[in-house]
């Protein structure tokens, strides 16, 4: 071992926290998860006619922009418009509470069926940030909303947990 120095190996060892983009498996792991999710809408009674004249590419676009949420490439800001545009893509579409709610529930069972991370630290920021964000859809979506078309793109991170269990 020439060269080692006892000093130095803290520094081999050092880690940095994965952004949840990364934990969940970058691009190609979010696009398989919201191209079964997309699918599972158009069966969906509820929420099928939401989006029944989406984009062949939508499933790819809605993975570009969950990435950069989660810590990935800005690839939504550079090349889609930002949050503007994904503002945009809900005003006046009128989502209610039951729609809401139902995409939510879908795109949590397509997290399971992709094969997402289901460690409770990873499922917890993902939760959060799908309750936080399809509340924002409903309230751009309501009639008269008048949201702000400069905010950046959210960056949403890991959570802290409440409490840690007791060491053995």
């Amino acid at each position: 071992m020439e060269g080692f120095t006892p000093d130095s190996e803290p520094e081999r060892y050092e880690t940095t926290t994965p952004t949840l983009y990364e934990w969940a498996g970058g691009r190609e792991a979010l696009v398989r998860l919201l191209t079964i999710f997309y699918g599972h809408v158009l069966e969906d009674p509820l929420l099928e006619p939401v989006f029944r004249h989406m984009d062949a590419h939508h499933a790819e676009h809605v993975a570009v922009w969950l990435g950069e949420v989660f810590g990935g490439p800005s690839g939504y800001s550079a090349g889609h418009g930002g949050h503007a545009h994904m503002i945009g893509r809900h005003l006046g579409r009128g989502i209610t509470e039951q729609q809401r709610r139902r995409w939510v529930s879908l795109l949590l069972d397509a997290a399971d069926e992709a094969g997402l991370p289901g460690d409770p630290e990873f499922r917890a920021a993902f939760a959060g940030y799908l309750e936080w964000g399809s509340r924002l859809a409903v309230l751009f979506s309501a009639p008269g909303a008048e949201p702000d078309l400069h905010e950046p793109v959210p960056h949403w991170d890991w959570t802290v947990p409440p409490w840690q269990p007791p060491a053995p």
